[in-house]
């Protein structure tokens, strides 16, 4: 009776552990007025991009999504794409973010036409960083942040709908007012 008493816990605890190691990376996703985690990674074309340079000179909508060429996913990039005018009127550059691969991100972009670059993510980094990993996937989840040139989020959009996520981020642009202000 001791003997499978102790075999139990033993295992209880050895699953506990586990479960804490496989959890214990995994980021709060940072709420409207954190600052925001420095980042780095590289777009579709290989070039390195940072968070922190961008921020010199942009307001950054940093945007998470599960998959390139996917309907939800598409949708997004292409409402993105159709506002970037606006966008760039107010002083926001657009950085999409997945886990999928250069090549992917190359495809999706000539597919779609879009005009901003997209952040090959395969190790999950940032996409960790900014807690918008998808529970028990190797996906990032719909989740935007866009974050004002001193580095503080000033808008959180958290919607795993396509077409309510992009009216939440729009509604989030006057938050940060323009860039020269």
């Amino acid at each position: 009776m001791k003997t499978s008493a102790l075999k139990w816990i033993v295992a209880l605890g050895s699953a506990l552990c586990l479960w804490f190691a496989f959890h214990a990376d995994a980021a709060e996703t940072p709420k409207a007025g954190a600052k925001a985690p420095p980042v780095e990674g590289k777009n579709q074309d290989g070039k390195a991009w940072s968070l922190s340079k961008a921020l010199k000179h942009h307001v950054v909508l940093l945007y998470f999504y599960p998959k390139d060429d996917t309907p939800g996913c598409t949708k997004e990039a292409c409402g993105l794409r159709d506002r970037m005018g606006d966008l760039k009127k107010d002083g926001v550059e657009v950085v999409g973010v997945s886990v999928d691969s250069a090549e992917s991100h190359k495809a999706f972009i000539a597919k779609h036409h879009l005009n901003f670059d997209l952040l090959a993510d395969t190790e999950g980094k940032i996409t960790d960083a900014f807690g918008a990993k998808m529970p028990d996937k190797n996906l990032s989840r719909r989740v935007s942040f866009l974050i004002r040139k001193d580095g503080t989020i000033a808008h959180v959009t958290d919607n795993r709908d396509a077409s309510i996520h992009l009216v939440e981020v729009n509604r989030g642009i006057p938050v940060v007012g323009h860039v020269g202000d």
